[in-house]
């Protein structure tokens, strides 16, 4: 098998099966219906981003003998990435131990969850772009239910902030906070979670494997390993962007449904929380009137995304998104926006569509007790709004969604 994949790697193919499983991923943005040309500028760019994100994990950080954390590449959102939390990547081989460490400085919250994927023991021996999307069914990176999940709740940190954590299939006998793997698991994922980014020092994280062969140089099955992980990641990806627009979000305009079950199916963790999607649209001289009450919760975000579930190229200068730690609240404890093109000033606090017309919304709580927030949503020209104001709108006309979940 590894000579496969080595004579895979040397004769080129490897990399012309890499070249041509990401021209199958561009074609998906083909299938979509009405997209427009911000729309497609978006797709070529948010596949940029997912081929420099994936050859970063799986190829600069893909060797097992100098394991790595690595970030989320910068403006790249996965899923509607919380704008509120950092993630970081891990790949490793599940034959052996390792250990987390590092200060979580001003981290409130941090998630560490170890989870597995769809891959064949030859895959680096193969080529995929034959396959095209039919490939994903058997080998499909961007399909990650966890395995193991340790809350920080759990994991004791000293007086100033440090911590280790064993991930293992065993737990330490020694009682160390332990991540728990399987024979199938694939890497990690943590995630840190802010309340605010003013002033904060971020969490500092590394990792490194215990005991195990001294690394070595990079091999032509290795990189045929990596390239093959990192193509099928992308298109995976693509075609998840497609199916969750085309098969669910852009069925229920201006609504949002939670489910447990859609969000432990990509990277999610059961750690008491709503996670809800949804899609909204509106016509460029429309504005869209939000407005739910968060139960009480530990973190809550409400953010708009472009249909790529990316955030909004603004949300670097504080918009697109909506947080507990810096959003005032209505005297009713309810929040109040208005999704624009412009300010119509009216009392509520206005978000940038940034020249979007339509997109994916994501509501999330964390640490929260009850039923998740019923959303109200109000469809209207933006003159009539600045004419009339939040008090000419008739609760009757609103769309609401939300509410518990089904499942």
């Amino acid at each position: 098998m590894a000579d496969a994949a080595s004579e895979r790697l040397l004769s080129g193919r490897a990399w012309s099966d890499f070249c041509d499983v990401l021209k199958v991923a561009g074609e998906i943005v083909d299938r979509f219906e009405d997209i427009d040309d911000l729309d497609r500028t978006e797709w070529y760019r948010c596949l940029s981003r997912y081929t420099r994100g994936m050859l970063e994990r799986y190829v600069e950080a893909g060797d097992p003998g100098r394991l790595e954390l690595v970030e989320m590449a910068w403006r790249h959102s996965i899923n509607c990435t919380s704008p509120m939390q950092d993630q970081l990547f891990a790949e490793f081989d599940p034959s052996h131990e390792y250990r987390l460490f590092g200060n979580r400085h001003d981290c409130p919250y941090i998630v560490f969850m170890s989870w597995t994927h769809r891959q064949p023991a030859d895959f680096g021996a193969r080529d995929w772009a034959p396959a095209g999307i039919e490939g994903l069914k058997e080998f499909d990176p961007a399909w990650l239910p966890a395995v193991g999940t340790l809350l920080s709740d759990d994991v004791p940190f000293d007086a100033a902030g440090n911590f280790e954590v064993i991930v293992s299939q065993n737990r330490p006998a020694d009682g160390t906070s332990w991540l728990p793997i399987t024979p199938d698991c694939v890497g990690l994922l943590i995630r840190t979670h802010y309340h605010s980014w003013d002033g904060v020092q971020r969490a500092q994280i590394g990792i490194e494997r215990i005991g195990g062969e001294p690394p070595r140089p990079i091999r032509p099955d290795d990189l045929s390993r990596m390239l093959a992980k990192s193509a099928q990641a992308v298109l995976g990806y693509a075609e998840l962007l497609r199916g969750w627009w085309q098969d669910k979000l852009s069925r229920r305009p201006n609504a949002i449904t939670y489910s447990q079950a859609t969000y432990l199916s990509n990277g999610g963790v059961p750690d008491r929380r709503h996670h809800g999607f949804g899609c909204w649209q509106k016509g460029p001289d429309e504005a869209l009137v939000v407005r739910f009450t968060p139960p009480p919760s530990r973190f809550w975000t409400f953010q708009v995304c472009n249909i790529w579930q990316e955030n909004l190229d603004n949300y670097a200068d504080g918009q697109g998104y909506l947080s507990n730690g810096s959003t005032l609240l209505e005297p009713d404890g309810s929040v109040l926006f208005v999704l624009a093109d412009r300010d119509p000033r009216v009392g509520a606090r206005w978000v940038d569509s940034y020249g979007h017309q339509h997109g994916v919304w994501s509501s999330r709580l964390i640490h929260v007790d009850g039923d998740p927030p019923a959303i109200s949503v109000h469809r209207i020209a933006f003159s009539d709004l600045c004419a009339s104001g939040i008090a000419g709108l008739a609760p009757e006309t609103a769309i609401v969604s939300g509410g518990p979940a089904p499942d």
